[in-house]
């Protein structure tokens, strides 16, 4: 483009930031009103990206390249394919509404809230463009700490910090792993070839001893396993969801978890592809557990977030079930269930954020009846509901779907076990749905809730406009992911036919 496009969208939010050290921290609705410019004029600039996109290669697109650090062969390169294509525009389409929703819930230190909100989004954009292993890794860690500021200042005041530094704790244990694997592929890279350097394009294909493999997979493996968060390095999770403000619960699951099944995507399997396939039992059965295991815990919660938060553990088990699967429908329905998950349950995080503001609570047993005092709000909870359980019609069946037809396709049982989690999620998700929404209503407190605003509506507008447009006709998000798979699974069989014999000498070597 004659335009750095992914620059802009990266360093935009900075400038906004710029602006916003300028105005009156005592005029709120000034702050707000700036950030959400900010943020919708990043909308905006993304939309080229998306209607720019060739859908026919595979090809990195809207290619930059410059010289950083050339002594060390760093570089600023950054680039988009089908797979980080999508997760860039979730990114820029959500943060214009997790500001709207900051409106009424964010009321002190609004400032500093819309700053750490607006590094977020240039540090996630960052992250999936990235195509430079230590540049990626800039991008990882400095997504952190505004994330750990959500959580650590505006979360609840009862466990906040405890939350944010068990978010910060797990997260920066995965990501030491990952640099010291990045620094042993950049030196094994230039050892091999003479030419040192972290271009992730380049270390594509390259010859990596199978034991080495192993132990690389692991260590970038559980970087991302935490972040995802699969079982049974998920415990962070529930915590951080409960304990942080709406907005951070929604940044949180519509695009900071997919940070880990986008990275076994770019990194994990390309670089490690025969490691990939040795651990493919292994990974298949902790996603497993994780929708199992997450749907089962869902169905105990008391508090709405907690549950919400423990059913994320069970649908980002089905994408890491689908991605390792290898077949094109098990890909793509990972990759459009990150999307998926990333609408739905970032539509149910409002949901609650919304009800708690009215109530103060978040228990369950302190509802019922709601359909009767505010039947606007019930009505979109109800389609948000239906969304992630799957319902044909709606983007969640799609991704499911996809998924399960891979897993069947890979391995039956693996395929008959995610099964029984869309049965198990349908039964946590209508349950808590009837015990809030509909009955008598038994508690005074809930007679004369207000009903939805014009701009609590307008929130959930266009999340329910995708709901509906990629349930009825994915083809328009799956075609932009199609070549890019196709050339995926194809590196992946390629290393697939080397991949038994040398796991067969690594074991000899083992004993």
């Amino acid at each position: 483009m004659p335009f750095p496009i992914l620059s802009i969208l990266i360093f935009f939010p900075l400038l906004g930031i710029g602006l916003l050290l300028f105005l009156d921290r005592k005029n709120h609705k000034v702050l707000k009103g700036a950030a959400l410019g900010v943020a919708l004029v990043e909308f905006i600039f993304s939309l080229p990206l998306w209607f720019s996109f060739d859908s026919t290669t595979a090809a990195m697109q809207f290619v930059e390249r410059h010289e950083w650090i050339p002594t060390y062969g760093i570089s600023y390169y950054i680039g988009v394919d089908g797979f980080s294509l999508l997760l860039i525009m979730l990114t820029t389409f959500l943060t214009p509404l997790c500001v709207l929703a900051t409106w009424t819930d964010i009321q002190t230190r609004v400032k500093e809230f819309m700053i750490c909100l607006l590094a977020l989004m240039s540090g996630m954009i960052g992250v999936f463009a990235a195509l430079d292993l230590f540049l990626f890794y800039v991008f990882w860690e400095v997504m952190l700490i505004p994330m750990y500021l959500l959580i650590g200042v505006w979360g609840n005041p009862a466990r906040r910090v405890y939350a944010a530094i068990k978010f910060f704790l797990f997260t920066m244990f995965g990501s030491v792993l990952m640099l010291v694997a990045i620094l042993v592929l950049y030196f094994h890279y230039g050892q091999t070839t003479g030419i040192y350097t972290f271009d992730l394009q380049k270390m594509y294909g390259l010859n990596i001893p199978f034991n080495m493999q192993y132990w690389m997979f692991l260590a970038f493996g559980l970087a991302f396993a935490i972040k995802v968060p699969m079982f049974p390095f998920h415990t962070w999770l529930p915590d951080a969801h409960t304990e942080a403000p709406t907005v951070g619960s929604v940044i949180l699951a519509a695009v900071l978890l997919k940070m880990g099944t986008y990275g076994f995507l770019r990194f994990n399997m390309p670089l490690f592809p025969q490691a990939a396939h040795y651990f493919v039992p292994l990974f298949s059965i902790l996603a497993l557990i994780g929708i199992v295991y997450g749907a089962l815990v869902s169905m105990m919660q008391k508090d709405m977030k907690r549950l919400i938060a423990f059913s994320s553990v069970s649908h980002l088990g089905f994408v890491m079930l689908g991605l390792f699967t290898f077949t094109i429908a098990g890909v793509q329905g990972g990759i459009i269930q990150m999307i998926n998950h990333g609408l739905s349950t970032g539509a149910l995080f409002l949901v609650v954020g919304m009800i708690y503001e009215r109530r103060h609570t978040r228990m369950i047993a302190d509802f019922g009846g709601l359909a009767t005092a505010m039947p606007i709000f019930a009505t979109i909870f109800m389609i948000v509901t239906l969304s992630s359980i799957a319902v044909p019609g709606t983007n969640g069946f799609i991704g499911e779907f996809l998924i399960l037809l891979g897993a069947f396709k890979s391995n039956m049982l693996y395929g008959t076990i995610a099964a029984t989690g869309v049965i198990l999620s349908a039964c946590y998700m209508l349950w808590m749905f009837q015990r809030v929404v509909w009955g008598e209503i038994t508690n005074d407190k809930n007679r004369d809730l207000k009903d939805l605003s014009l701009r609590e509506i307008a929130i959930f507008a266009p999340l329910i406009l995708f709901i509906f447009w990629i349930g009825v006709y994915p083809g328009t998000f799956l075609n932009k992911t199609r070549a890019t798979t196709e050339n995926f699974i194809a590196m992946m069989e390629k290393a697939k036919a080397t991949q038994v014999t040398q796991s067969q000498v690594f074991k000899g070597e083992a004993q």
